[in-house]
């Protein structure tokens, strides 16, 4: 069964949370290192709207414009995705979003929606 639960690495002894995934805390150098459940929530760091579809590459014409957007995670890690569920203009930095996994075949895709 497929969870769709945002998990985060984090470091056992320092509690630091570890971004970009590594095997290691870049803080304290510990090996102790656990994925632990995020809560999902975050706010809209910055973003772009892409508006660029035909001749570009085909596979997108069919999705219109999207936003490509970093989202500052609660736990404090910034992420590259998309915001989804919302009309491409509406998008504001600032803006409180969370997280969706969305699945296409055997993949997860992180993607954030507005919070309600």
């Amino acid at each position: 069964m497929r969870e769709d639960v945002l998990l985060l690495p984090h470091c056992v002894r320092c509690a630091h949370v570890v971004w970009a995934p590594r095997p290691y805390c870049p803080e304290c150098g510990s090996l102790e290192v656990r994925w632990e459940p995020a809560s999902g929530g975050g706010a809209v760091y910055s973003f772009t709207v892409n508006r660029r579809g035909k001749g570009f590459n085909r596979r997108y014409e069919e999705i219109g414009p999207y936003v490509v957007a970093y989202v500052e995670l609660d736990e404090g890690p910034r992420v590259l995705t998309n915001i989804v569920g919302c009309a491409v203009d509406d998008v504001r930095i600032g803006q409180r979003v969370r997280a969706v996994i969305q699945h296409s075949g055997e993949d997860s895709i992180l993607r954030f929606a507005p919070a309600e």
